[in-house]
């Protein structure tokens, strides 16, 4: 299933060298735990900067996308397990 969500509610923790770690995010009003990272990415798109984040819960593999500019979460692409 592919599936593309804008403005999504997303819980991070903030550490050293401005690393950025997704711990869970909101979709259809439903909490979902991060388990784990498993690949991350920065690329640049013109004067924007996005961070890609990977991650799986209990049952699929989603993909996260933090838009430095504009200060929002958008939710790319979600996989079944």
């Amino acid at each position: 299933m592919r599936e593309q969500v804008a403005g999504i509610r997303v819980g991070v923790i903030h550490g050293p060298g401005g690393r950025t770690k997704p711990v869970w995010f909101e979709l259809n009003r439903r909490q979902h735990r991060v388990q784990q990272v498993t690949n991350s990415w920065r690329e640049k798109r013109g004067e924007t900067t996005l961070l890609h984040f990977h991650v799986t819960d209990e049952g699929a593999l989603y993909e996260l996308v933090y838009n430095l500019t504009e200060g929002s979460w958008q939710l790319e692409l979600i996989e079944s397990l």
